[in-house]
């Protein structure tokens, strides 16, 4: 049996950022930064982009990657899942002879990702026993302190959290959409990448973007130069 295994999961359809996983971002392809981090972390037998684009393919080729096997069109549409995505590697390398005991799948957006974040997520769901660990970061403003707008009207969406202090609620946290590393065996029976037996790693939120247009990729690249500055 072979260990580790990390997912890179790249389809070539992309509605709101053209080709936004090959998209230049600080000066490579942002695919590139999830590969590198995979190789340069040290802890994956093999590190595989899924994908259903050549042109991807051949770029996750030049950057260290192998691509065994191309995406289907089943997991290639709009409607597929993570999980989806996940469970077709996992049985297209059982097909071809190579099972493994654990797997991360990565984003291709994701420049964040670091080989030491990799690492220590690895090392944490081994020496846990966890079925999964993923990073989050805690919500800027508590959620419970939200409101709804309903009929021109603004009322709290939790009346219990309206007098208290944000300081006094309890942190909350969201996941960062970066990677998640997970036990291979159980995440075949449940399907699922968080379940009650999921620990985190917190990460900052400098380190954190969802990007989903063209402001958030400039944000994106600023919080990285940011976090390299930082180093």
């Amino acid at each position: 049996m072979s260990k580790t295994v990390a997912i890179i999961t790249a389809r070539g359809g992309s509605k709101r950022i053209p080709r936004k996983n090959i998209k230049e971002f600080c000066e490579k392809p942002i695919i590139a930064y999830s590969i590198e981090s995979a190789i340069e972390s040290g802890v994956f037998d093999e590190v595989m982009v899924s994908t259903d684009d050549e042109e991807i393919a051949g770029i996750a080729k030049q950057y260290g990657a192998k691509v065994p096997f191309m995406r289907s069109v089943n997991t290639a549409n709009d409607y597929a899942t993570t999980a989806d995505v996940i469970c077709e590697v996992l049985e297209e390398y059982r097909a071809i002879g190579k099972v493994y005991e654990y797997a991360c799948c990565i984003y291709p957006t994701a420049p964040f990702v670091t080989a030491e974040k990799l690492k220590t997520a690895m090392e944490l769901l081994v020496s846990t026993e966890a079925d999964s660990v993923m990073p989050v970061t805690a919500f800027s403003f508590p959620p419970m302190r939200g409101m709804y707008i309903r009929e021109d009207m603004l009322s709290y969406a939790f009346p219990e959290y309206s007098q208290k202090r944000s300081q006094d609620i309890e942190a909350m946290y969201h996941d960062c959409g970066q990677f998640y590393c997970f036990e291979v065996e159980r995440f075949m029976e449940t399907k699922k990448l968080v379940t009650e037996n999921t620990r985190p790693i917190i990460v900052s939120e400098l380190e954190v973007q969802d990007i989903d247009n063209e402001i958030d990729w400039k944000l994106a690249e600023l919080k990285y130069q940011m976090m390299k500055e930082g180093k």
